[in-house]
């Protein structure tokens, strides 16, 4: 098992002799836990990307600037997967396409979620009539509303295929959200997971069996312990981030069952 890691974004790529990427690649927009901004790390979010299409897991606070911030082009977005509904997760899911809309993003993008991701979609364009109507009567934009197509995810299963990915999601334990997913990209090259938000979860296991990379969250216990004692209502705190997320220990147990090329750290608590 292995660890990269870059300044701004962590990228893992194929990489040939002129040292231009090949293949797929993983950049790692954001790796803090939790719903407040951080100093030193950004918002849960990554990007896959294959033959110069982006597929966005997870939409934290920011995640526009921070594509921005890893010379990814904004209109490559070609799917947007939100693995459950927590804001760290989910905040900037509309504003991610708006503000990629207002770039130079012109072509359709599948969105993928837990219900309620339709009613989201439709009331974010709602939300955000005021500035969209202009800037496609006056500024000749594509009405943002028919680019944006939006699926939910119920259970377990095969999600989508195209022709660079294959997109596999598995329920994972995360409560008291219900339903929270992991997803598997299979790409050309090798395959990826996403664990989302999950406490040490058999169905991700079996979801990342034999895997290249997996990315799981991970909860480092006498760091927690040590930051919240001093929270009036820690007993509670701990007993809830215990039963719904991941010790360092037991993400390496977790990777090791799978049988993972290489596990990559994120969604840092605390």
């Amino acid at each position: 098992m292995g660890a990269l890691s870059f300044s701004k974004a962590l990228v893992a790529n194929k990489q040939s002799d002129s040292d231009e990427p090949t293949g797929s690649r993983l950049i790692l927009l954001g790796t803090a836990g939790g719903p407040t901004p951080k100093r030193n790390r950004s918002a849960p979010s990554q990007v896959i990307v294959v033959n110069g299409s982006s597929y966005v897991v997870d939409c934290g606070n920011g995640v526009a600037r921070q594509m921005a911030l890893a010379n990814l082009d904004l209109g490559s977005i070609r799917s947007v997967f939100l693995t459950h509904h927590h804001s760290d997760h989910n905040a900037d899911y509309g504003n991610l396409l708006l503000l990629s809309w207002a770039a130079n993003l012109t072509t359709r993008v599948n969105t993928y979620g837990p219900p309620p991701l339709s009613e989201m979609t439709r009331q974010f364009l709602e939300l955000n009539a005021y500035d969209i109507r202009p800037r496609v009567e006056d500024e000749g934009r594509p009405r943002l509303s028919e680019m944006i197509v939006p699926s939910e995810i119920t259970d377990d299963g095969f999600v989508m295929k195209d022709e660079n990915v294959t997109v596999t999601a598995a329920l994972v334990d995360h409560p008291p959200v219900v339903p929270a997913f992991a997803h598997r990209f299979d790409c050309p090259d090798r395959s990826i997971v996403i664990s989302g938000d999950t406490r040490p979860s058999d169905n991700l296991v079996q979801l990342a069996r034999g895997a290249d990379i997996l990315v799981h969250e991970v909860m480092h216990l006498p760091s927690l312990d040590a930051l919240i004692a001093t929270e009036p209502h820690a007993k509670t705190l701990r007993k809830h981030l215990l039963a719904s997320h991941t010790t360092t220990e037991q993400v390496g147990r977790v990777a090791t069952e799978a049988g993972v090329k290489t596990l990559i750290l994120s969604h840092f608590v605390p």
